[in-house]
């Protein structure tokens, strides 16, 4: 959801700037600043907004500059010269001295530089509005697909290696069974005196080695594992979302492997796979 859109339009003696930043949100969070001769256009902004973007902390800024020379107001001749001729009248009065520069005298009294005049918002310059929001727009989801291409190398790049973890855990789990019959044999001759069953010893072997099998647990995320990569190339809304939850999918998974592994190298490799999962939990937030 990452991005950053910026659109320069020039109308007459103006230039129309938009600018448009997005974060990370749950769902669409839209904080706008508007130049006020656009403000009775900001639901249509904001519709257009949304529209296009869906989620994020959307940050919109509109505002206009003005070309050089193009902001001096105005002198209202006939105020200076109403002035002019009731000052020159109140000295020939009152004996009082004519200013030496009745410029600056007179361009210091109210009004006679004030601007009158209110600004329309024509349909004309709507339309220059209406084309530099959707030229921001059209840069900032320019750069969320380049972000998104950079998560889809990293979301792979995890995937690969949590899978290649996955497998690591053979070797192990193949030698842990002979081991742990083993060590609950010579546990059972170390106690004097004892006599034991053999054959109800091997069911109970079996029944617990049954319970530290992970045979169910590394298919079914096996699968995650391909569902994640299969999503990733889905197109339409809600991506990121649908991914997050196969994440926590694949969690359940790692953390029932690890809670059954009862083998150090193996809870070694769970705790591997449980930092490549934190690292695509950490970026999949940013997932449209």
């Amino acid at each position: 959801m990452t991005g950053y859109g910026k659109a320069v339009v020039a109308y007459k003696e103006k230039k129309i700037n938009v600018e448009i930043k997005s974060l990370n949100s749950k769902t669409l969070d839209l904080s706008v600043r508007i130049a006020p001769l656009y403000r009775e256009k900001e639901m249509d902004m904001r519709h257009l907004i949304a529209k296009n973007l869906e989620r994020g902390k959307v940050d919109f800024s509109i505002w206009t500059e003005k070309e050089a020379g193009t902001e001096a107001a105005a002198i209202n001749a006939a105020l200076v010269d109403n002035y002019y001729r009731q000052l020159k009248q109140i000295a020939g009065k009152s004996g009082i001295p004519e200013p030496q520069d009745w410029f600056a005298t007179l361009l210091r009294l109210p009004d006679v530089t004030a601007k009158t005049e209110t600004e329309v918002l024509e349909d004309e310059e709507w339309e220059a509005v209406q084309r530099a929001v959707g030229e921001a727009i059209s840069r900032l989801m320019d750069f969320r697909r380049q972000e998104g291409a950079a998560l889809e190398r990293k979301f792979t790049e995890k995937i690969d290696n949590i899978e290649a973890l996955l497998k690591s855990i053979v070797p192990f789990e193949e030698s842990r069974v002979p081991k742990i019959k083993e060590r609950i044999i010579e546990g059972l001759k170390q106690i004097s005196a004892v006599d034991y069953d053999a054959n109800r010893l091997e069911q109970e072997l079996i029944y617990y080695i049954e319970k530290l099998d992970i045979s169910e647990e590394k298919q079914r995320l096996a699968n995650h594992l391909a569902y994640f990569r299969e999503t990733m190339k889905e197109t339409g809304h809600g991506i990121g979302k649908k991914l997050g939850f196969i994440a926590q999918e694949m969690g359940r998974e790692i953390n029932t492997t690890g809670s059954k592994s009862n083998h150090a190298e193996m809870q070694n490799i769970v705790v591997r796979m449980k930092d490549e999962l934190e690292q695509i939990k950490e970026q999949v937030l940013n997932a449209l």
